[in-house]
């Protein structure tokens, strides 16, 4: 019997008992979303890279492979999971990454962890098999479930493997430092997100921005010699960026630590700076707004909402008051809906992100 044979065994009981779930890879990310509820189902025996064809940058993996192990076999061909998801420790899975959908430093500029799903295999709470998508990008005729389930976090059933896209490693790729107030920082860069400059990842806190260029050589030091030139912009060594958009990435740095609620605020770039107690970190062009703060938690999402945008408890704080931004009637309906469809009698993840989901 293979792990996979035996985790749809442990599904199909919980189901005939109506035992609620709780799917877990490497653990990592236990702290995101709401309490944790339901029996343990492990996915990492089910692990292994199924194919990788460098040549036409798809790789499938099963859900229990080590994000470390994927990341190494893609850089062995200078390859790279482009929206570089965070792993937030050593024993991060695959089907962990899809689960909680995060995207790293370069969301803004490659696209959403969303975006490189091609294909998800799932295990339904029948214990069903069930295949969506494939290994090409391609137009999709009615709903693209294998995008549905990337961030779903594991209540719609058990991501068993995925195929992803890949993208080369940039040819070029430098890290600049200039000081600015938030202000500033904001309207620069929204700015250059106008031009046609190769602004790959960029990051603001307490009157420092960082952007990282990347891409062709040429184009990278044309870019380079201008913020030099017109905004004073320091060039970080290629240690010192590569630890900077490691540690931002994996909320290592010192701006994460401690125990003071870790809010994460998706806004319009465009938003201007919002007026919040507390210490503020923003990334991806100034749409997404990192916030260590002790206010209301109604006050953030009301603040957020005025701007156009929401806001997620995301580390620490009091999880009574719902990790995530209330869903509007028809979204709560749709969400309803799916999960009737994949998981009627509640089984996977229940509560993981809203009450009855």
């Amino acid at each position: 019997m293979s792990a996979l044979d035996d985790l749809i065994d442990r599904i199909r009981a919980a189901n005939a008992s109506r035992t609620a779930l709780r799917i877990r890879g490497g653990g990592s990310k236990d702290f995101y979303g709401q309490v944790l509820q339901g029996e343990l189902l492990e996915t990492r025996g089910w692990n292994g890279i199924i194919s990788f064809e460098p040549t036409e940058l798809v790789v499938t993996a099963r859900c229990g492979t080590p994000l470390a192990e994927l990341n190494a076999a893609l850089a062995e061909q200078r390859q790279m999971l482009a929206f570089e998801p965070p792993a937030f420790g050593p024993d991060a899975t695959i089907g962990g990454v899809v689960a909680a959908g995060l995207s790293g430093p370069a969301r803004a500029a490659v696209g959403s962890a969303r975006d490189f799903v091609l294909g998800v295999s799932l295990v339904d709470a029948d214990g069903q098999l069930k295949h969506f998508g494939g290994q090409v990008m391609k137009n999709v005729a009615g709903y693209d479930v294998s995008r549905l389930l990337c961030g779903s976090m594991g209540t719609l059933g058990l991501i068993s493997q995925v195929s992803l896209k890949v993208l080369p490693l940039p040819a070029a790729q430098v890290t600049l430092s200039i000081q600015c107030d938030e202000s500033d920082a904001l309207a620069q860069l929204n700015a250059w997100a106008g031009q046609p400059l190769p602004i790959h990842a960029s990051a603001w806190h307490d009157g420092m921005l960082r952007l990282r260029l990347a891409g062709a050589a040429a184009a990278v030091q044309a870019a380079q010699r201008r913020f030099e030139t017109g905004h004073d912009a320091v060039e970080m060594s290629a240690t010192d960026a590569a630890q900077f958009w490691t540690a931002l990435r994996e909320q290592q740095l010192p701006f994460f630590d401690g125990d003071t609620p870790l809010w994460r605020l998706s806004v319009p770039s465009t938003s201007a700076p919002l007026r919040l107690s507390g210490e503020q970190l923003i990334e991806w062009g100034g749409a997404l707004r990192w916030l260590r703060s002790k206010a209301q938690a109604t006050e953030i999402r009301e603040i957020a909402r005025k701007a156009g945008g929401s806001a997620s408890l995301f580390r620490a704080g009091d999880k009574s008051v719902g990790v995530f931004d209330t869903l509007s009637p028809i979204i709560a309906t749709l969400n309803q809906r799916l999960k009737a469809q994949f998981d009627p009698n509640g089984i996977f993840n229940p509560g993981r992100m809203y009450p009855g989901l």
